[in-house]
């Protein structure tokens, strides 16, 4: 009987870990600490992190979107996002990053064949972009530093698990079943008010620590919000794009999340955002 309990409860466990939920834990348990640490240790060692991730983006978006010339392409993108994460670590002009994003849009233009890869291959490039130097930049900007980045991560877990765990649990009517059959409005609810709850933790908690100085909380919490729509649309958009190319995961790269591009989807949308915010910013100051 015990040997019966034991290989049960051993079987048992090895289920779930084969389980996509159980999977999505491993990954999220070896992942999590990763980006956290280099969040912490910052400069070179944090934008090679992202640099790493903008690659697999720019690699998973191509061979999803199937541009031609695949391979020249991916070259091309990859020595663009190499080139770009070292001018950021030289603090080069900007003139210097809109130099280098021109030269590689316009080489992956010439690369890849028929009007339609070419569309792709570029956007390809932006949304790499994106993932490769705005955390980077947050995690530089002398407003906004480590905790900067930390409320981005956590408006964006907590969006995350909370819309899985809620829809799941509360079903309802479908947010918009023709893209993502899975995704509820409860979802979208209970990522909302996690994001918001999340969000002004992290600002409560920087603030206390003396980390930052004071700043409004109720904006926090607005800012919260927005994110968290943003985050779900970011994560409905790339349902849209994987259907409209019949894929299932963006890659293989991450068991039971797909590739990177699954896992950034939401990030990519708040980072997104933040740029925008911050290039205002810049020209207006």
């Amino acid at each position: 009987m015990a040997m019966g309990e034991g290989g049960a409860t051993k079987a048992g466990g090895i289920g779930l870990v084969s389980s996509e939920l159980g999977k999505r834990v491993v990954s999220a348990i070896v992942l999590i600490p990763i980006a956290l640490a280099a969040a912490y240790q910052g400069g070179w060692a944090f934008a090679l992190f992202w640099l790493a991730a903008g690659i697999a983006t720019a690699w998973e978006w191509t061979n999803m979107t199937r541009v031609e010339s695949r391979r020249p392409v991916q070259a091309v993108l990859g020595v663009g996002l190499v080139v770009l994460t070292v001018l950021l670590l030289t603090n080069a002009s900007f003139i210097a990053f809109v130099g280098v994003c021109a030269l590689t849009l316009l080489a992956a233009a010439l690369l890849a064949t028929g009007q339609e890869s070419r569309f792709w291959a570029l956007t390809g490039f932006a949304y790499a972009v994106v993932i490769t130097l705005v955390p980077p930049i947050v995690r530089e900007h002398p407003n906004l530093g480590l905790a900067g980045l930390l409320w981005m991560f956590a408006v964006v877990w907590s969006t995350d698990i909370a819309a899985y765990f809620t829809g799941r649990s509360l079903g309802g009517p479908k947010l918009w079943p023709r893209v993502s059959p899975k995704k509820t409005w409860s979802g979208f609810c209970g990522g909302l008010l996690a994001a918001a709850i999340a969000g002004f933790l992290v600002a409560w908690s920087v603030q206390k620590l003396g980390l930052m100085p004071p700043f409004s909380l109720r904006n926090v919490v607005m800012l919260s919000l927005v994110a968290s729509v943003a985050s779900q649309l970011g994560d409905l958009g790339e349902s849209a794009l994987k259907r409209h190319f019949d894929v299932k995961d963006s890659s293989h790269l991450i068991p039971g999340h797909g590739g990177v591009m699954d896992r950034l989807d939401g990030f990519w949308a708040v980072a997104l955002i933040l740029s925008i915010v911050l290039l205002i910013i810049r020209f207006a100051s």
